[in-house]
């Protein structure tokens, strides 16, 4: 793996309220499939495929571990925020290489956090919702701190940790990214 050697540095506030409309849009995103039958919600294309459950309970798994490790380090922080956020190297490359792009590329996902096979329901899509409001939260409490100085383990690895900043990017596009694949499912159910 061969990480390039930039970062990016963005006025902290604005990086907030980007994400904050990320998420916002992300919770109307998953508010218009709740309102699908649960014959379209579980549909997969083949039996290695996701259906759009799926990919709503691969977000929520992340969302379990993220969203209290995130609490707890705005809970516990004692640092003042700072006007600029400056990406870790790594962070920036989890970040960026989560980003939504016109083609998505292919990305194994960890055992622990593939869906495939679960018995899944409309509560699925309720729970991202309660945990995009979480996260919400989250973001406006980390107007509070520096985004720089704080951070947090990532769901691979205790032993690696990444600002708080780039963990928000990485969840919040992460989240971006599979709402995108089960826009596409919904498509091809469709046609």
């Amino acid at each position: 793996m061969i990480f390039e050697k930039k970062t990016m540095v963005i006025n902290s506030e604005k990086l907030i309220t980007d994400l904050i409309g990320k998420t916002k849009k992300n919770i109307k995103t998953a508010e218009k499939f709740n309102n699908l039958h649960i014959e379209k919600l579980n549909w997969r294309f083949d039996k290695n495929s996701w259906s759009i459950l799926e990919c709503f309970e691969h977000l929520n798994l992340y969302g379990d571990f993220y969203i209290p490790e995130i609490q707890k380090k705005i809970d516990s922080s004692t640092t003042k925020p700072k006007e600029n956020f400056k990406s870790g190297i790594l962070g920036n490359y989890f970040a960026k290489s989560l980003q939504p792009k016109e083609e998505l590329n292919k990305m194994k996902t960890f055992k622990d956090k593939n869906p495939i096979g679960n018995e899944l329901n409309n509560h699925t899509i309720e729970r991202f919702i309660l945990q995009q409001e979480q996260i919400l939260k989250l973001l406006n409490k980390s107007k509070k701190i520096d985004l720089n100085k704080i951070k947090t383990a990532i769901s691979i690895s205790n032993l690696i940790k990444l600002k708080i900043g780039d963990t928000f990017r990485v969840l919040i596009y992460h989240n971006e990214r599979h709402l995108i694949q089960a826009n596409n499912i919904l498509l091809k159910i469709n046609c």
